[in-house]
């Protein structure tokens, strides 16, 4: 979610059509050489400029005009976190990606960067010798440079005026040869034909607030917490935000600072009690079970759920053992269709669904799929998402 700054900062005209250029920020040759590869071998993106400092990449940035930068965290002579600002100043629809090691250090220094401006952030493996490791970065790394990259073409698509119609072009005999365009990325939109239709919320009250997001999730969820303090005090929250250990520590703090209630990463058999946020920790699915009559965490080391772990289905369903169709969900922007599954067994239950809006979400993938799916009771804003939860907690039902 890119910041607007003020002076004499300009927004460079992206490109509509043709591959997404990216630019690769690293000290590290190998790591350079290595996304390089992965963005070379893709149809619908190409590698504009290979660096190895910010400074390289804050002079040429409007020489090479890229429409993502996969930006290093350390680095020398200019680091990532105080290129970024200065990028943003040359380019302000610039989509960056900050990428660093799993330290706490660098987690934190994630979290300030989407503060900045940074669209999202991307753990790097600690040695692209471990194969496992290097196959998700760059499974993560392509989808999220596909993805984010898709979102800002849409921006500037609805941005633009629509061209005048072109004079019909004179006949020609035989084949005519058309320049090979890349696919656009797949995304979910609403049906053009008006907007996605809802389904009434449950008449069940509420019991429970489960809450499911991705990309762009830790930016969301620090300002919806700011509002549901009325309801953590009265229910117990749980959150599934996809992110690896280490990051979830330092979210379950900014969770706490942002709500002023307890927030921290669940442990496994703790007791699901109001007054408090439980975060599911990175790398361990969080679950819900009773021990008795009383609602437990029980974290789950299983095989990754819709390429994630943690996974928001995971929760949903099994919240459904506990709290049957006392439950109210809410889906928030993210990559891919995670919760949607859980989110269909939740209303199935007799509970309801409310989804993030295209409009506010960074990426439109899960809330896209839950609304496409006829699952979800209301479609908000994220800024109407808070005060509608309060609502039905209270005992509102429309």
């Amino acid at each position: 979610m890119s910041v607007a700054f003020a002076g004499n900062s300009t927004t460079t005209p992206s490109r509509e059509a043709g591959p997404l250029r990216v630019m690769v920020v690293d000290d590290s040759v190998v790591i350079r050489g290595l996304i390089s590869r992965w963005i070379g071998a893709e149809h619908d993106m190409e590698v504009a400029a290979s660096l190895r400092t910010g400074l390289e990449a804050v002079n040429q940035i409007e020489r090479i005009n890229p429409d993502v930068a996969v930006l290093d965290i350390e680095m020398p002579e200019l680091d990532g976190l105080s290129a970024l600002p200065q990028l943003l100043a040359k380019k302000r629809d610039l989509v960056i990606i900050m990428a660093s090691t799993l330290t706490r250090r660098n987690a934190e220094i994630s979290f300030k960067a989407l503060s900045l401006g940074a669209a999202d952030y991307i753990p790097k493996p600690e040695s692209t010798r471990e194969a496992s490791a290097a196959d998700i970065f760059h499974h993560d790394l392509i989808q999220k440079i596909r993805h984010l990259g898709a979102r800002l073409r849409r921006k500037a698509a609805v941005a633009s005026p629509p061209l005048a119609p072109a004079s019909p072009a004179p006949a020609v005999r035989g084949p005519v040869a058309r320049p090979a365009v890349p696919a656009p990325a797949p995304a979910v939109h609403a049906p053009s034909s008006g907007p996605l239709s809802t389904r009434p919320f449950s008449t069940q009250a509420p019991k429970v607030l489960l809450i499911g997001s991705s990309t762009g999730g830790p930016q969301a969820l620090m300002s919806l917490v700011t509002e549901l303090g009325p309801v953590i005090d009265r229910f117990p929250v749980l959150i599934t935000q996809h992110m690896p250990p280490t990051f979830t520590t330092i979210l379950a703090e900014h969770l706490a600072r942002s709500s002023r209630r307890p927030a921290s990463e669940a442990v496994d058999g703790e007791p699901v009690k109001a007054g408090r946020i439980y975060l599911a920790p990175g790398g361990k699915h969080m679950r819900v079970a009773r021990s008795g009559a009383d609602p437990v965490i029980a974290l789950d080391d299983g095989p990754a759920v819709n390429f994630c772990k943690p996974a928001v289905d995971p929760l949903f369903t099994s919240a459904i053992d506990v709290w049957h169709g006392n439950i109210l969900s809410v889906i928030l922007t993210g990559m891919g269709s995670d919760g949607m599954r859980g989110g269909k067994d939740i209303v199935a239950a007799g509970g309801s669904v409310i989804a993030q809006d295209e409009a506010s979400s960074v990426v439109w993938g899960m809330p896209g799929a839950a609304a496409n799916a006829g699952i979800c009771a209301a479609i908000l804003p994220l800024n109407q998402i808070g005060a509608k939860v309060n609502r039905l907690f209270a005992g509102d039902r429309s």
